[in-house]
C-alpha cells in the first residue's frame, strides 16, 4: 500500500469552462506508471468530512506532473476548487485495469466521451501520438458551459467533432448524432467513456456494426479496491467491481 498511497504538492489550479476544473500536482513517480483510463483516489480534506476519497481519472501526467479534470458537482469534489499551490494532497493510485493499446493493425481510433467522460482520452491520445491510426474524439456536453477547449487534443492528431443537448456547439443533440462520422470498417477501435445511457447507445452501435471497443465506466466508489464492493456492476460474466475489475471492461461485457 505504501508504494501507491503518498502525498503530493499542488501545482495549480485552473478553471477551464463554467462547470469544470483541472487540477495538477508533481508526481514524478506516479506520471512514469499510470496508464490511460486507470484513475487515482484523493483525499480531498484534512479531517474526517467527506470521510471516503473521491476517484478521478488521469487527465494528463508528463514531466513529473500528473492532472485531473473535474467538475465539482458534489462536496468533495467542490472542496478541490479551494486548493492552491503548494496545498498537499493525499493521493492512492494508479488504480484499476487501463485501456489496452491499440493493435498495430487498427486503422482508426475512435473515442467517444460525454462530459467529463473525455478525462481518460487525453492523456490516452499523448500515449498514442505516433499510433499512425486516424484518432477522432465524438464529444457529448449538455450546453457550451459543458464544453471545453480541445487545442490539445488536435495538437495530438485528434480531429475533434462536438454535440451539445442544446445546440450551443456544435451538432444539436447527444453524441449518438455523431456517430456517422465514424468509418464502418473492421480495423476501427472505439473507446467510450462517460454516462451509461450513452455507453448503452455506444455498445449498441458497435454491436450493429461488428465494432470492437472498450468502456471506462463511472461509478461512486469507497474504497477503490474491490474490498467494500460498493460499485459493484452487472456484466455477462456476473457482478463486478468498477475500481478493481474495471475501471476499463470490454464494450460487449458491460450489460445496461
Amino acid at each position: 500500500m505504501s508504494d501507491i498511497l503518498k502525498s503530493y504538492p499542488v501545482v495549480a489550479l485552473k478553471q477551464v469552462s463554467p462547470v469544470y476544473f483541472r487540477l495538477a500536482f508533481a508526481a514524478p513517480g506516479l506520471a512514469r506508471v499510470v496508464k490511460p483510463g486507470q484513475f487515482i483516489h484523493i483525499k480531498v480534506s484534512e479531517g474526517f468530512e467527506p470521510f471516503f476519497r473521491r476517484p478521478f481519472s488521469v487527465y494528463r501526467a508528463h514531466d513529473g506532473i500528473v492532472e485531473i479534470f473535474f467538475e465539482p458537482v458534489g462536496k468533495g469534489s467542490r472542496l478541490l476548487t479551494s486548493k492552491k499551490r503548494g496545498d498537499t494532497l493525499d493521493v492512492l493510485g494508479p488504480l484499476g485495469k487501463p485501456f489496452t493499446p491499440p493493435a498495430a493493425g487498427i486503422k482508426q481510433i475512435v473515442f467517444i466521451g460525454g462530459g467529463i467522460g473525455a478525462a481518460p482520452f487525453m492523456l490516452f491520445s499523448d500515449r498514442i501520438k505516433v499510433h499512425k491510426a486516424e484518432k477522432l474524439l465524438l464529444y457529448g456536453g449538455r450546453s457550451k458551459a459543458h464544453t471545453f477547449s480541445m487545442t490539445d487534443f488536435k495538437k495530438n492528431g485528434v480531429r475533434v467533432l462536438t454535440a451539445t443537448d442544446d445546440g450551443s456547439v456544435g451538432v444539436k443533440g447527444r453524441v449518438s448524432e455523431l456517430f456517422k462520422e465514424i468509418r464502418l470498417a473492421p480495423a476501427t477501435m472505439i473507446y467510450t467513456c462517460g454516462p451509461r445511457p450513452m455507453m448503452a447507445a455506444v455498445q449498441a452501435f458497435a454491436k450493429v456494426h461488428d465494432l470492437r471497443g472498450e468502456a471506462s465506466c463511472e461509478e461512486v466508489m469507497a474504497c477503490g479496491l474491490g474490498a467494500c464492493l460498493g460499485c459493484s456492476i452487472p456484466t455477462v460474466h456476473g457482478y463486478r467491481t468498477v475500481c478493481h475489475d474495471g475501471p476499463v471492461f470490454g464494450l460487449n461485457e458491460l450489460v445496461f
